[in-house]
């Protein structure tokens, strides 16, 4: 990118993701934008913009992940900190969006959280929305703005094909949960696999039980497709079920690897050989139980793309075609 191309342009980063805000930036050929969040004694935020902004196209970067209060509330502070600078258009940058579970009414007196959340960023003053693989595809009409939404799928799948060499054992893609299928038909069809589906009952929010499988697993490598790995209930669950039916080796990728709870120690017990997930949440260490068994993906390249194409109000969805329609 030029200077006359990036001029206007600014990156700006949450606390939690300046990692990645700065290798966005980098691939942007810009620094990152100037910016300072502090916390009050009676534990107040204040998001400080510490250079000129005026009239600029202003990107921030912020996972809404845990502790998810708190990141949430510097995502909108830091628009309204923009806003009253005079910043030309401010893109909330969310690689993990948290809440978005939250996206229906599936039992009386229910909160729809994920929409909430939705009307807080808009009404914050943010202009649009770029996001990686919210929970759910309708969330997007959650917000009364623009949203781009990116699929990590396209990052993942270089990596994934590595794995799986000729000469191994024949290889189906498997669905953890009905709600996931079409994702896991996507992937089996890119890597030329077979497909299987788990259907699961939740006992509570930390405790699966996969009851049966639809289609074939014996003897075969099994790749497992999700859009997010919490408590590691899900996956942990399957895998068991699939070891019982006589599946090989067992691989698992996720665009989210959120791991709370005891999502290492289910993982690192269980007969799972590889967890691929991005960078969407940073580490902070949360992985090093399960570090031989864990690949994290970088989707800097992804975001840099994608703010690039909006910064010239070129087409985003160009960017991974081959995912565009596999949003659940």
């Amino acid at each position: 990118m030029s200077w006359d191309e990036a001029n206007g342009l600014k990156i700006f980063a949450g606390r939690n993701m300046i990692e990645l805000a700065m290798k966005i930036s980098r691939h942007l050929g810009l620094p990152l934008g100037a910016a300072r969040t502090d916390r009050f004694p009676d534990g107040e935020l204040i998001v400080r913009i510490e250079e000129d902004v005026r009239g600029r196209d202003c990107f921030v970067v912020l996972s809404t992940c845990g502790p998810v209060n708190d990141n949430l509330m510097e995502l909108l502070i830091f628009a309204d900190s923009l806003r009253r600078a005079s910043a030309r258009r401010i893109t909330a940058v969310i690689p993990y969006f948290g809440y978005g579970r939250q996206d229906r009414k599936d039992r009386g007196r229910t909160p729809i959280t994920a929409k909430l959340v939705a009307n807080l960023i808009t009404t914050a003053g943010f202009d649009r929305v770029l996001a990686l693989d919210l929970h759910a595809a309708q969330i997007q009409g959650f917000f009364d703005l623009p949203v781009d939404h990116l699929a990590a799928g396209s990052v993942l799948l270089p990596h994934l094909s590595n794995l799986f060499t000729q000469g191994s054992a024949p290889l189906t893609v498997v669905s953890p949960d009905v709600g996931n299928m079409k994702i896991a038909e996507k992937y089996a069809e890119l890597l030329n696999a077979d497909l299987a589906v788990i259907y699961k009952r939740r006992i509570s929010g930390s405790e699966v039980v996969s009851t049966q499988i639809v289609g074939d697993v014996q003897g075969r490598t099994v790749l497992m497709v999700d859009d997010l790995i919490s408590t590691g209930s899900t996956i942990c669950a399957a895998a068991q079920l699939l070891q019982k039916a006589g599946a090989g080796a067992m691989y698992v990728a996720a665009s989210h690897g959120v791991f709370v709870g005891p999502a290492t120690e289910r993982i690192k017990d269980s007969p799972i050989e590889r967890v691929v997930v991005t960078n969407s949440i940073p580490d902070n260490g949360r992985l090093a139980p399960i570090a031989d068994k864990v690949d994290v993906i970088c989707v800097s390249k992804l975001f840099a793309d994608a703010i690039n194409h909006i910064h010239k109000n070129q087409s985003v969805s160009a960017l991974f075609r081959s995912f565009a329609e596999s949003k659940r």
